[in-house]
């Protein structure tokens, strides 16, 4: 098994070719939660994540035999970025197989470090399976993304790291795809700090650390913003770790995961992609299970494409108020459009878009249909907004 000695050894094989990222505490998510936060930033990594601990120690092990054949590795983006980079800096030939969802940044980034990328299936177990034929026809050496002692002991310099920078903590807080970086975040961390709690973190839909955990039947599947953790398949190295050192396995609903990245770009102030901040959102979904402790969270990962971060942070202004669209009913006849952008003026609300159907939506021909969207301070002025147009109109919320 791997020890604190094979992870301190890893800490000094990649000093140097990996950042030490900084540990701060963070009064945003600290407020929000009421939990004694800090925020561990390996989404400021050259590769926006983690994964290159565990590589950059992986592939420095390899044998000059090893590094002539070349290597290949699956992942849904961040180890791929990892073992590209590494290689690229090495001057060994990467193979990189994908899962045909993979958001396009990470697969442009891969492709960057002059990888060969290969997309293949619509899972990342049938990307894995693919690696691994692909291995066996080609002679390469294959680096697991976290089934793999190297690089389980990379990942863990991580806690090293925070526990260096925060020695106070009392908790450390996980997220888990394969169980890579929480087997080698528990074994530094439970040999430097005995006693300490350390909590696995996965989304709703890819709960499978936790299933084995439970003793239950692993079913997992469905679309998820936390892609980088959507794994079937625990690797059996970190499930053994895991089964006997964790504290427990937190899992986390899809919308807390998307708050947690608002959360983390507006009050933060950092990018975070959804795998990366699902320790946040373990945060704001069990506070209970944190009060009164002051808590470590990995923020492993900032690769988020920038479409997608610009809808959940607009889904987020919906829910917070801070965003209307509202639905009217109103007399088709002048004047009343005016009337309406008027009220909402002198309340303080921002019209962003106007939709006005009188044609074909509205059920009388002296009536039509008026679609708006508002931006509000908060949920208390959108209140205040909808209540001065309630006065003349029929109005719904949408």
């Amino acid at each position: 098994m791997i020890s604190l000695a094979d992870v301190e050894a890893a800490a000094a094989r990649i000093a140097g070719r990996v950042l030490r990222t900084p540990s701060v505490p963070s009064d945003a998510v600290s407020r929000a939660t009421g939990i004694d936060t800090v925020l561990k930033l390996d989404n400021l990594q050259v590769v926006g994540a983690f994964k290159e601990r565990g590589a950059a120690n992986r592939l420095a092990l390899l044998t000059e035999a090893e590094r002539a054949r070349g290597v290949i590795a699956m992942s849904a983006g961040n180890h791929a970025q990892a073992v590209a980079r590494h290689a690229s800096l090495l001057g060994i030939a990467a193979t990189i197989v994908m899962p045909s969802f993979t958001p396009a940044t990470k697969i442009t980034r891969t492709a960057a470090w002059g990888a060969d990328v290969v997309l293949h299936g619509e899972t990342l177990a049938e990307a894995a399976a693919h690696a691994v034929h692909l291995a066996e026809t080609r002679q390469l050496v294959s680096i697991h993304p976290y089934n793999d002692p190297a690089v389980i002991a990379g990942q863990g310099t991580l806690a090293l790291e925070l526990l260096a920078d925060a020695s106070d903590l009392d908790t450390l807080v996980i997220p888990v795809g394969g169980g890579g970086l929480l087997a080698g975040c528990l074994v530094a961390a439970t040999a430097l700090r005995p006693g300490i709690a350390i909590f696995g973190v996965e989304v709703e839909t890819y709960a499978a650390m936790a299933q084995h955990i439970a003793g239950r039947a692993v079913s997992v599947g469905g679309p998820t913003i936390a892609e980088g953790i959507a794994v079937r398949d625990i690797g059996e190295i970190p499930l053994e770790i895991v089964r006997r050192r964790v504290t427990d396995i937190l899992v986390v609903p899809e919308r807390a995961v998307e708050e947690a990245i608002g959360l983390l770009a507006e009050g933060a102030k950092t990018v975070a992609e959804g795998a990366g901040a699902v320790g946040v959102a373990a945060l704001l979904t069990f506070p209970s299970r944190f009060k009164g402790k002051r808590v470590g969270v990995a923020i492993t990962g900032g690769n988020i494409d920038a479409r997608i971060l610009s809808n959940v942070l607009l889904r987020n202004l919906l829910r917070d108020g801070r965003l209307l669209r509202l639905h009217l009913q109103i007399p088709d006849r002048p004047g009343v459009l005016a009337d309406i952008a008027g009220k909402i003026g002198e309340t303080g609300g921002n019209i962003i878009e106007v939709s006005h159907q009188r044609l074909f939506a509205a059920a009388s021909v002296q009536a039509a249909e008026l679609e708006v969207m508002v931006e509000a301070r908060d949920s208390a002025h959108a209140d205040t907004i909808v209540t001065a147009l309630e006065r003349s109109y029929v109005v719904r919320r949408i």
